[in-house]
């Protein structure tokens, strides 16, 4: 429930007599954050004081969701407030397919998703522009193969470390490359031996803070943390290896390997224990570095008014290519349509705007970002209909009725982790999951059954076929592509 009134003020005007009291955007994205990774969301093993302090201070969302189980989607969504579907990019960029493997398994020919953002869509950053901010951007950005599709194309007057690729590259040992200097990034200069990349990128954020003190701006910091590959501060390293023998676990203790999709890949597995040391230590480096801006925010006299934002781009990696964290209690991870694949961290600050140790169950999305951020930005902001997201502050007002808006997904993609082609819509407290392969229907009560263990579909068929009849009307709608054989599911059903 949501515990207490929320949005406490007005939104600012932007008349020209106003326009100084515009607020700063903070937008934070971590990239493969999971819902349970934050102390405030559960998690006992890693320690994210400063993301707790600012859940403290803020509202604190329980159901939000991204809008695709992997990166490139979602922050598609981010920028543009529409669903993956509409704007092409469908799944990470390029894709699993662009290997040119069909692995024996894979039932289906999944349609293609596209290699960049079209610099058609008006981004967030462009509408900021337009209403007179500066705008800044540093990270992950991973909406482009070519140049041309950059953030400096798409709205951000700086870039600083966003490029085509998904993770730090020339990785040469575990304190060389990738995360740590030599980046081998067009777009970031090298550092002195040992600069770590998290650190690096936040310098470049509280440089622009320092510069931007008397001018509204949009400032994004999409965090390459806590992506593949594995790496971190020697020493705090060493602290979470050593709180990890107080806990004396074992292989056994912190995976399982016995569901029958895992024995496609060998390198398939699920975690169910929070342990990683390495894991532990780059998410502790990111609470770090995210403290250092809110610091600076308060040092430099913008706290407030200024809008901070955080949130990730999809569930934790705990099925594949490591697994390095677990989302229990919910099902799954990153790759995945059940709700540890797309229920996300989301935490919202605005002094004076926003009760202080709010928590709210509203289900929200990452398209939500561009209408909530345009109308703090605006207050005569008035989204299109092209737009999927809603203003968060408006769902909050009408809590009733905004608990049972609808929520959509379409990822007709085979994932790395083990996921498979489908599509899902969430109404009040049911998710149906609907599966191109075989058709099948899975429907949850994704509010009373966090864990998805009850399918509910068979009992419950008048839910079932009205959140199916939502579903297909919406794909529709759309003109989402369905994977070849699937032909017969674009129609509603009666």
């Amino acid at each position: 429930m949501v515990s207490s009134i929320l949005f406490t003020g007005t939104l600012v005007t932007t008349t020209a007599q106003e326009k100084s009291q515009r607020p700063n955007i903070v937008v934070i994205l971590a990239d493969d954050l999971g819902w349970a990774d934050l102390s405030s969301y559960g998690s006992t093993f890693y320690e994210t004081p400063n993301l707790d302090q600012l859940a403290s201070s803020g509202i604190r969302f329980t159901h939000s969701y991204a809008t695709s189980p992997v990166c490139s989607p979602t922050r598609a969504s981010m920028m543009t407030g529409k669903y993956p579907v509409k704007t092409g990019v469908t799944d990470w960029i390029p894709g699993r397919q662009a290997d040119g493997i069909v692995r024996a398994y894979e039932k289906l020919t999944p349609p293609p998703t596209a290699n960049q953002l079209p610099l058609e869509e008006r981004t967030i950053s462009e509408y900021a522009l337009a209403q007179g901010y500066k705008t800044f951007f540093a990270g992950k950005w991973h909406l482009g193969e070519e140049e041309k599709f950059w953030p400096d194309s798409q709205g951000f007057q700086i870039n600083k470390g966003g490029w085509s690729k998904g993770s730090p590259t020339g990785r040469i040992n575990d304190s060389v490359g990738g995360f740590f200097t030599p980046y081998k990034n067009p777009t970031l200069k090298d550092g002195p031996a040992g600069e770590y990349l998290t650190d690096r990128l936040t310098d470049e954020c509280l440089s622009y803070i320092e510069s931007h003190t008397h001018t509204p701006f949009l400032l994004m910091y999409s965090l390459y943390a806590v992506h593949n590959p594995m790496q971190a501060p020697k020493a705090l390293i060493n602290k979470y290896e050593a709180k990890r023998r107080t806990i004396a676990t074992s292989e056994k203790d912190r995976f399982l390997k016995d569901e029958a999709w895992m024995k496609h890949e060998t390198g398939w597995r699920r975690r169910v224990l929070q342990d990683n040391p390495v894991y532990a230590a780059m998410l502790e480096n990111m609470d770090w570095n995210i403290g250092r801006i809110l610091n600076k925010l308060r040092q430099s006299g913008l706290d407030d008014n200024t809008l901070v934002i955080f949130t990730s781009d999809n569930g934790g990696l705990s099925t594949a290519e490591g697994s390095p964290t677990t989302n229990d209690p919910l099902r799954a991870g990153k790759g995945w349509l059940y709700e540890g694949g797309i229920r996300v961290p989301l935490i919202m600050y605005w002094k004076g705007k926003l009760t202080a140790g709010s928590i709210s169950d509203l289900p929200v999305s990452t398209a939500d970002l561009f209408p909530t951020i345009a109308k703090a930005i605006d207050n005569n902001y008035q989204a299109d209909s092209n737009i999927d997201g809603e203003n968060i502050f408006d769902l909050l007002k009408y809590p009733q009725a905004s608990r049972d808006r609808k929520l959509f997904w379409y990822y007709p993609h085979y994932s790395n982790q083990g996921g498979k082609p489908g599509s899902a819509v969430r109404i009040g407290n049911y998710k149906l999951i609907y599966n191109y392969e075989d058709g099948s229907l899975e429907l949850y009560d994704v509010v009373n059954d966090i864990s998805e263990r009850n399918n509910l579909a068979a009992p419950n068929h008048h839910i079932l076929n009205r959140l199916k009849k939502e579903l297909l009307v919406w794909l529709g709608e759309t003109g989402a592509m369905m994977p070849d054989n699937t032909a017969e599911f674009k129609s509603p059903v009666n």
